[in-house]
C-alpha cells in the first residue's frame, strides 16, 4: 500500500539561519570558478578597506598563559640566550643585560597565569642569575672562579635585578587587584547568592 507525503519536502536548511548560496547548494567551487568574469563582484581598492581598529590589533598580539613553571622556564631561558648574545656580540656588558633584564621581567609577569600570578617575582630573580652564567668573569679559570665572577656580577648588578624583581611584583600586584574586584563585581551581580 502506498503512502503519500504529507509533509513538505526539506531543504536542508536549519531553522532561523540563512539558506546556502546558490554556488554552494549546487556543487560548490566547481560552479562558482565557472562564472563569467563580468558577473564576478568588483573587489574593493585596498586604499579604501579600513584596518582593524587598535583594540583588536592588540588582542591579535601573543598572549600565552604560563604556569609557575612555564614561567620560569620563560624567563631562565630568554635571558640565557640573552646572556649569550651579549657576551658574543657585545663583550659581556652587564648594563645592556640588566636593560634586557626589564622587559623579560615585564613580559614573565604579564603572561602568567592567575592561578600563578605569586611565581612571577620568584622565578625572575633566579633567571638573572643564570642569564649572568657567560656573562661573569671567570677569574682565572675553573668553576671556582667562575662562581666567584657570578657572585661578583650579582653584587654589582643588584639594582637592575631588584629594579626587573620590583617591576614584575608591580605587574602582579595590579592584576592581583584586579582579579579580586571582578571576582566581588560578579559576587555582587550574582542573583543567587
Amino acid at each position: 500500500m502506498e503512502q503519500h507525503r504529507t509533509r513538505p519536502p526539506h531543504d536542508r536548511t536549519r531553522r532561523g539561519t540563512p539558506p546556502l548560496p546558490p554556488q554552494a547548494a549546487h556543487g560548490g567551487a566547481a560552479e562558482a570558478g565557472a562564472r563569467p568574469a563580468q558577473q564576478r563582484p568588483a573587489a574593493r581598492p585596498a586604499s579604501r578597506q579600513p584596518g582593524p581598529p587598535p583594540a583588536e590589533a592588540v588582542r591579535r598580539l601573543p598572549n600565552p598563559r604560563l604556569t609557575g613553571l612555564g614561567g620560569g622556564l620563560f624567563s631562565g631561558t630568554a635571558m640565557l640566550v640573552l646572556g649569550c648574545l651579549d657576551a658574543l656580540l657585545f663583550g659581556s656588558s652587564t648594563a645592556l643585560y640588566g636593560v634586557l633584564f626589564l622587559p623579560v621581567c615585564l613580559l614573565t609577569a604579564v603572561w602568567v597565569r592567575r592561578n600563578d600570578l605569586v611565581s612571577a617575582p620568584v622565578v625572575v630573580p633566579i633567571a638573572f642569575a643564570v642569564g649572568l652564567l657567560p656573562i661573569a668573569d671567570d677569574g682565572g679559570g675553573g668553576l671556582l672562579g667562575r662562581l666567584m665572577g657570578l657572585v661578583t656580577a650579582l653584587a654589582t648588578q643588584a639594582l637592575w635585578l631588584y629594579g626587573g624583581t620590583l617591576v614584575a611584583g608591580a605587574i602582579v600586584t595590579v592584576r592581583k587587584i584586579a582579579l579580586r574586584r571582578r571576582r566581588a563585581l560578579r559576587y555582587r551581580n550574582d542573583p543567587f547568592r
